[in-house]
């Protein structure tokens, strides 16, 4: 990566569900690859800092910087989650314009959802496989012309361009570990199978990863999944073989 950061595009209506596996495993360094920095995430919108947008489920955000401030170069990867506004006429437009800027300067896009229309839009999407929530959805896109290139799967990445569907935050999030080179193959494959599947025999690979962390950087309490020397779980219970999500009713 030439940049450690990476940049979230928020607006109102923004689909909260969408982009945050991809943020958590963006700052969970305790899973990365050696010397396990986490990387930074910054929130872009069109009004700029101080001017707050509230997602779909209420939350309130605070974006650090308007997208006329932002170039490629000064970017890692440029995430375009989901919103009621990408189907409501072309008011997050520019955002797909900054998204062929990036792709242009050879600097990746993430795109989910709604993302995936407002790209279609602009024939991004036409010369690259890609995917969305249904390939009906595109279709429906005004200067779409990738029908050919769709494909059904939880998540596609080509030439520096993922698209995933709404149902698919952990594929999505999986598909920008592997385009910024985050983890090595088998840390993001158990973290995937992990996060998708709840699966147990998951859990003592990470396990394996944050305890390599911690002995290489023991005592340090910043690093991410590591408190005090000592590998964090990531579900409470989940030592004990009953990987269950907070809430369940799990003991």
């Amino acid at each position: 990566m030439s940049s450690t950061t990476v940049h979230l595009a928020v607006y109102d209506t923004l689909a909260d569900w969408e982009f945050g596996y991809a943020t958590a495993v963006l700052r969970e360094s305790a899973y990365h690859r050696a010397p396990r920095r986490p990387v930074g995430v910054r929130t872009v919108s069109l009004g700029g800092a101080g001017r707050p947008v509230t997602t779909i489920g209420g939350v309130r955000i605070v974006p650090d910087m308007a997208l006329e401030e932002l170039r490629p170069g000064d970017s890692s990867l440029l995430i375009i989650p989901g919103a009621r506004l990408w189907d409501a006429g072309e008011e997050l437009a520019p955002f797909a314009g900054a998204a062929r800027a990036f792709l242009d300067a050879g600097v990746p896009v993430a795109a989910i959802c709604g993302g995936t229309a407002g790209l279609a839009r602009t024939g991004l999407l036409d010369d690259r496989d890609h995917t969305s929530a249904v390939a009906e959805y595109l279709a429906h896109q005004p200067g779409y012309g990738g029908h050919d290139r769709y494909r059904d799967a939880d998540a596609v990445r080509d030439r520096g361009l993922i698209t995933a569907g709404p149902t698919e935050p952990v594929a999505f999030a999986r598909e920008i570990a592997t385009e910024l080179d985050l983890m090595e193959p088998h840390v993001l494959d158990a973290w995937f199978r992990l996060y998708a599947a709840s699966d147990p025999t998951a859990f003592p690979v990470l396990m394996s990863a944050a305890e390599s962390a911690a002995a290489d950087r023991t005592g340090d309490d910043t690093t991410g999944g590591i408190v005090n020397g000592t590998a964090e779980t990531p579900y409470p219970g989940a030592e004990s073989g009953r990987v269950s999500a907070p809430g369940d009713g799990a003991a």
